[in-house]
């Protein structure tokens, strides 16, 4: 069988831990920034750790992980 090959899109976009959960960055960071609250641009600040659901999803454009 040939190799499979990952998406290259996923390459740049996400990272797993040593746990094999998934870490990408947070949504809502690029413009229009002036009209959210400063809670809202700091908590959503750095990476956070994606659901379970979005995943698996994501898992399987990674054959053999990260």
């Amino acid at each position: 069988m040939p190799k499979l090959k990952t998406k290259s899109g996923v390459k740049k976009r996400f990272k797993l831990t040593a746990s094999g959960k998934l870490k990408a960055g947070v949504a809502g960071k690029r413009h229009r920034l002036i009209s959210h609250s400063a809670k809202y641009i700091r908590q959503n600040r750095g990476t956070k750790v994606m659901s379970e659901a979005d995943t698996k999803i994501v898992k399987l454009w990674l054959p053999y992980g990260l």
